[in-house]
């Protein structure tokens, strides 16, 4: 009965992941500005959320891989901001 149960949690797991990479695609058709980016950076986020807890399976892992999982968040987070802090501070940019 386990067996059937991941089945089926990573049926819909997939296919929420499939929901949100249509709604990214349809964005993309609309000008937003910087709305249409931060939308898109969220649902990039939640969908690594998605595969983090159910694909890599997190969720029923103990504090230890949370700590580790949450660190690697941390990290992409810090590196995320450098990146962005760079990339504003250019002067070709204005």
């Amino acid at each position: 009965m386990t067996g059937k149960k991941e089945a089926v949690q990573a049926l819909w797991t997939y296919v929420v992941l499939l929901v949100l990479l249509l709604i990214a695609v349809g964005l993309r058709m609309f000008y937003l500005g910087l709305i249409e980016s931060l939308l898109l950076l969220l649902i990039a986020a939640i969908e690594a959320v998605i595969v983090l807890l159910f694909f890599m399976q997190v969720r029923a892992s103990g504090r230890l891989i949370w700590l580790f999982a949450g660190g690697g968040f941390l990290w992409l987070s810090i590196l995320l901001v450098f990146v962005i802090s760079d990339y504003i501070s250019r002067s070709w940019w204005r």
